[in-house]
């Protein structure tokens, strides 16, 4: 069991709530409600899910939530908006792809031409796919044909029942397509899906960086960001609860099935063998951070809020 250790807060919060989508992100979340790891700060930890960005951004805004799983474009948005978001860490670096019942399509401009089930239109992870795609001279919704759908479970669903053949989607989501393809009666599903293009890969080759993107991480929201030695301890707690989840994958994805819906705990260990998960204080990841936040400027500069968020952002030193 993982828990934070106690750093004399003279009086613990009541609770503290932790919230994340059905995404690799929220594993840490979960095994730190799960084990009771911030109980040297709050008298209880919950967890709750949220299922696509407007509810996350409802949630960050009206005090719903004291600590969110959130894309990273997200968090930078509303710290600009005013908000009040402390970003404490970026941790997942790599997990999106683009998942296909054509193996031979590896790179995404092999997908010209094609349909692709894209969820959260004008979020992570379409942002990504338009930014590569703009990248090398093509234009997404001109070279592709895109079906926005609201959430990544209903692009998979679109592509297991082969209603399309492509779908971007983010892990466990990707796992779980891959493993569903094997369960079902072979008729009614596709017969075979495959890791088709690796957007971080894309990243890497196309802007002549590492391959890993600074996707998401933690955020701090309301008045819990006020207390130093809270923010201290969860960032503490989630660092430690990603190491146990690297070293239990299928431990940790019994606990996420659990809390999340249509998730199994094969997928979820799938997803963190695959996944580039690496807990990067918000301080360290600026760089790699603002770079990212500066490509989505120059295409939509609302899409982070009209600027750089400012030194307060990045939390903790």
């Amino acid at each position: 069991m993982v828990a934070a250790p106690a750093l004399g807060v003279a009086a613990p919060l009541p609770r503290i709530t932790l919230s994340g989508p059905p995404a690799i992100v929220s594993a840490p979340l979960i095994h730190m409600a799960e084990t009771h790891a911030l109980a040297g700060v709050a008298g209880e930890t919950a967890f709750v899910s949220w299922r696509d960005p407007d509810q996350l951004r409802m949630m960050a805004m009206g005090g719903k939530a004291d600590v969110l799983a959130m894309p990273s474009n997200v968090a930078a948005n509303l710290f600009n908006r005013g908000a009040g978001v402390t970003l404490l860490n970026i941790s997942t670096w790599g997990a999106l792809w683009l998942v296909t019942r054509d193996g031979h399509r590896k790179a995404l401009a092999d997908y010209r031409g094609e349909e692709i089930a894209v969820p959260f239109r004008g979020d992570m992870p379409d942002i990504v796919l338009q930014l590569l795609a703009a990248k090398q001279g093509l234009d997404l919704h001109k070279d592709f044909r895109v079906r926005y759908v609201p959430t990544p479970m209903e692009a998979m669903q679109l592509l297991i029942t082969r209603r399309v053949s492509h779908a971007l989607l983010a892990e466990p989501a990707v796992s779980l397509a891959l493993r569903k393809t094997k369960s079902f009666p072979i008729g009614l599903i596709a017969p075979e899906l495959h890791r088709g293009a690796d957007l971080q890969q894309e990243w890497g080759r196309l802007f002549g960086r590492k391959p890993r993107l600074p996707q998401a991480g933690i955020a701090a929201v309301g008045t819990v960001r006020q207390q130093p030695e809270v923010l201290a301890a969860v960032a503490n707690a989630y660092a430690q609860s990603l190491v146990w989840c690297r070293a239990h994958p299928l431990e940790c994805g019994a606990m996420m099935a659990q809390h999340i819906d249509l998730l199994t705990l094969e997928a979820v260990a799938d997803a963190i063998a695959v996944s580039q998960l690496d807990t990067v204080p918000a301080a360290a990841a600026r760089p790699e951070l603002e770079f990212f936040l500066g490509q989505l400027m120059a295409r939509n500069p609302a899409l982070v809020g009209g600027k750089l968020p400012a030194s307060a952002f990045y939390g903790m030193p």
